[in-house]
């Protein structure tokens, strides 16, 4: 990181930070996610799947710019150096008293489909779409957070709890990994309904609760789908 210098701290979860660094190079300013796991060499690195969805989805105007990836081979430190957006869609939203004009929500909401359309049509999807790894610079929004993302052609089960909770689909919810890249979608509905409400949709405290809150808005399943849940059961043992 000897071309960068570390100006603050933007944030930080389970497995990076997110540091505000400077390049010395050009005087400009980016977003540094410095992973707190090491690795061992350059192709463990590059077999991240963060790393390679990044690189196979930029550049698009809706997906966040992956800028340079740079690993010490001594010390086995990753960053990934990423161009700086303002805040998230959670920041955006967070203590207003009123919601955004319709005509924002409009413009935000379609770039986010722009940007899970480029997504899906490239074999990708992010399985953890929520309002903090939405990134926003003005008027222009960009997804970000590609450490939970999966090819759409990986065979199922899938790791079962992967999207934060109150965003996660049903079917990630009543079956045991058996999802696919549909559930982007739910996650951005949730989403939009936040941006447009300023609250989440479905808040639950644990999965059961999660669940409860769904059925009370939109039902419980038919009997087409719970067959189905259960087709997919047998079938996996």
């Amino acid at each position: 990181m000897k071309n960068y210098k570390a100006i603050g701290k933007i944030g930080e979860g389970t497995f990076s930070e997110v540091l505000k660094m400077q390049s010395l190079r050009d005087g400009n300013y980016y977003a540094c996610k410095q992973m707190k796991q090491h690795f061992e060499s350059i192709e463990q690195v590059n077999n991240l799947r963060e790393i390679q969805a990044l690189r196979r989805l930029n550049p698009h105007p809706n997906i966040l710019t992956l800028h340079e990836v740079v690993f010490d081979r001594k010390s086995g430190s990753l960053a990934l150096i990423c161009e700086l957006m303002d805040m998230n869609i959670y920041e955006l939203i967070r203590g207003r008293r009123h919601p955004l004009s319709e005509k924002k929500i409009m413009h935000y909401m379609y770039q986010l489909c722009k940007s899970l359309d480029h997504m899906h049509r490239n074999g990708i999807f992010h399985r953890d779409v929520k309002p903090e790894n939405i990134l926003v610079k003005q008027d222009v929004l960009k997804l970000g957070d590609f450490g939970s993302c999966r090819s759409v052609y990986s065979k199922q089960p899938y790791t079962e709890y992967i999207s934060t909770r109150w965003y996660r689909a049903p079917e990630c919810l009543l079956t045991d990994g058996f999802y696919t890249y549909k559930m982007d979608l739910w996650s951005a509905g949730c989403v939009f309904y936040e941006i447009a409400s300023l609250q989440p949709l479905f808040p639950g405290v644990n999965e059961l609760d999660q669940i409860s809150k769904i059925h009370d808005v939109i039902g419980t399943p038919c009997q087409k789908t719970l067959t189905k849940f259960k087709q997919d059961q047998e079938y996996l043992y």
